[in-house]
């Protein structure tokens, strides 16, 4: 399903007119509905994504991509248990907006970037971002869930669309024998990512097969997700037009959402004393230092000639 800026689905995605940008705070909530037998979960992520548009420069249709996969994982995340734990998603399709990465928490934090960040294609003839052609009908899903101890759990389905949405409805259903729902949207101009976030609906075990059914038709009735938020809407209204004749309940705790990556300096430093002493005098001789991106947030670290002999000398001193 789809609404006309960017939900998951087939159709694509429509560049809006450009407009006063809101402000809506980044946060997830969670919900049962039908007596407990569908757990709900919503979230706004519109400054996390703006956040990655930025640091990566990214285009319309990449936005609109890496947003709706940047939501994903966190709805996907939502349901571990430990603070620590994590999913990180890949879509690798034949597309040429390249492969997709997002690490997302349990904690609320995400990251993540898009191999041709700066690609772009022409509108459809409904004047919509297409992105199952950006990322490609043919290839992979691959599902990463860091349960935050023991080893972690890697899953794989085709994707389906390329449309996110629709391959992570797909990865649920046959990996986790989960029937679920999942809605995500990405609503932006020329100058920011004017709203986005998603809703995940999952039957739980032992609910009549009817709900099912009765779960799609309510989301696909919701033409107008993210402008709805766009515009001052909220999730709890979302919810509440979705299901809110079928005993929905809110849980009253929010969780906050926010574009966070743990590279630091230090971390780079620790990544160059693995290269050895040999390729690092290399770079002292040759480059004068050593300069790293961090793929995840585009942030770049430079480090001297002589932090790169401080380290040469380090490694000598503990051999």
């Amino acid at each position: 399903m789809t609404d006309a800026s960017g939900s998951t689905g087939s159709k694509g995605s429509k560049v809006v007119a450009e407009g006063p940008p809101q402000s809506l705070p980044d946060h997830l909530i969670r919900a049962t509905a039908a007596e407990g037998k569908i757990r709900v979960v919503g979230l706004v992520s519109t400054q996390a994504v703006q956040e990655a548009r930025e640091r990566h420069k990214l285009s319309y249709v990449a936005t609109v991509a890496l947003g709706r996969a940047m939501s994903a994982g966190l709805l996907l995340a939502a349901n571990l248990k430990r603070r620590q734990a994590r999913i990180n998603l890949q879509l690798k399709g034949d597309g040429p907006l390249g492969n997709i990465w997002v690490d997302a928490g349990l904690d609320g934090t995400v990251r993540g970037y898009v191999g041709n960040p700066a690609i772009e294609l022409p509108l459809t003839s409904e004047s919509k971002l297409d992105v199952g052609q950006a990322i490609g009908r043919y290839g992979y899903l691959h599902v990463l869930r860091d349960l935050g101890y023991g080893q972690p759990y890697t899953s794989a389905v085709e994707l389906v669309s390329g449309e996110v949405g629709d391959d992570i409805t797909y990865y649920l259903s046959s990996s986790e024998q989960t029937p679920s729902a999942v809605l995500l949207g990405v609503n932006l101009d020329s100058h920011r990512v004017r709203a986005a976030g998603g809703v995940l609906l999952q039957v739980m075990p032992g609910a009549p097969a009817s709900l099912i059914p009765e779960m799609e038709t309510r989301l696909a009735k919701v033409e107008e997700f993210s402008p709805m938020l766009a515009s001052g809407g909220g999730l709890r209204e979302l919810l509440q037009i979705c299901l809110g004749d079928l005993d929905l309940k809110i849980v009253p705790e929010m969780r906050t959402i926010r574009f966070y990556c743990k590279c630091n300096s230090d971390r780079v430093k620790g990544a160059l004393r693995m290269l050895g002493r040999d390729e690092l005098m290399d770079m002292i001789h040759t480059d004068k230092g050593a300069e790293a991106v961090c793929h995840f947030c585009n942030e770049v670290y430079r480090v001297s000639e002589d932090e790169l002999r401080s380290i040469v000398a380090d490694m000598s001193a503990t051999v």
